[in-house]
């Protein structure tokens, strides 16, 4: 089970592998041919997006690229994912950031961190389900809120150059008292939708049988971009699996590291 996605893709490693220098050099032709062809429709959807909604400008070309990459360069469907993003920014965060005292329920639960960065320098950020209740309180609204006031500090922390953040799911000591299926789907949907390409890995550690139900509730709605960045880890091969992609200096403590978890609201 280690270090396994969703979505297996050995065999097709195995086919690249075969192909040597060759396939390498081929390789940075289609990226560079890839890279003109976004160029060229970045601009294109920039010249869309400014007729439809002015306040686009205030979008660099990365962000626009984010959304047309979600699209497969598909113009007409980038555009629309986008206007339908700045309509939700405006009407979802109208003074442009999720304040502390509008997620205090869920701060009080002490389940989302950030510590460290990936070998490539992509931000950390651990989340605890174990520790996610069901807000009696606030609600799923304020649930929400709580997603788009944690992904907005991790993406803050995203370096120049990067577009990128990777996360840990924990699942240790899930039961079904943490079941939220209406809650996990809200997450889902407001990370597909509005902050598409921004998730670049996202390791599960700690799964409990019991939490399959939940996940097979889940899976259908995973897109299949998603499906691939989801890696379940096997507890005995933990930091092993985790040391793939993250050095032991910018590994969490909790997992064999150095660094301290810092919590979200504190970043």
């Amino acid at each position: 089970m280690e270090g396994k996605t969703v979505v297996d893709q050995q065999s097709e490693c195995s086919i690249y592998a075969k192909k040597g220098k060759k396939t390498e050099s081929a390789g940075v032709n289609n990226d560079h041919g890839r890279n003109q062809e976004e160029l060229k429709k970045t601009a294109q959807m920039r010249d869309l997006l400014e007729k439809h909604d002015p306040t686009s400008k205030d979008y660099d070309d990365q962000t626009i690229r984010r959304f047309l990459r979600a699209r497969d360069l598909d113009i007409d469907k980038a555009c629309a994912m986008f206007l339908k993003y700045l309509k939700w920014r405006k009407t979802f965060v109208p003074n442009g950031s999720i304040s502390v005292s509008d997620v205090e329920n869920e701060i009080a639960q002490n389940k989302m961190f950030m510590q460290g960065s990936d070998k490539i320098g992509r931000p950390i950020t651990i989340v605890f389900g174990g520790r996610h209740l069901c807000n009696k309180k606030g609600g799923v609204e304020e649930f929400k809120r709580f997603v788009v006031f944690g992904l907005d500090k991790v993406c803050s922390r995203i370096p120049q150059g990067q577009d990128k953040f990777v996360a840990i799911g924990d699942l240790q000591g899930w039961g079904y008292s943490c079941c939220d299926i209406r809650g996990y789907l809200a997450a889902l949907s407001i990370l597909q939708d509005y902050y598409p390409e921004r998730l670049g890995k996202l390791f599960i550690l700690h799964v409990p049988y019991v939490f399959m139900t939940a996940w097979k509730m889940v899976y259908p709605f995973i897109d299949e971009k998603t499906k691939q960045k989801i890696v379940f880890v096997e507890n005995k091969q933990l930091k092993s699996t985790l040391l793939k992609d993250i050095d032991e200096d910018q590994l969490p403590d909790i997992y064999g590291g150095n660094l301290k978890l810092v919590p979200i609201q504190d970043v």
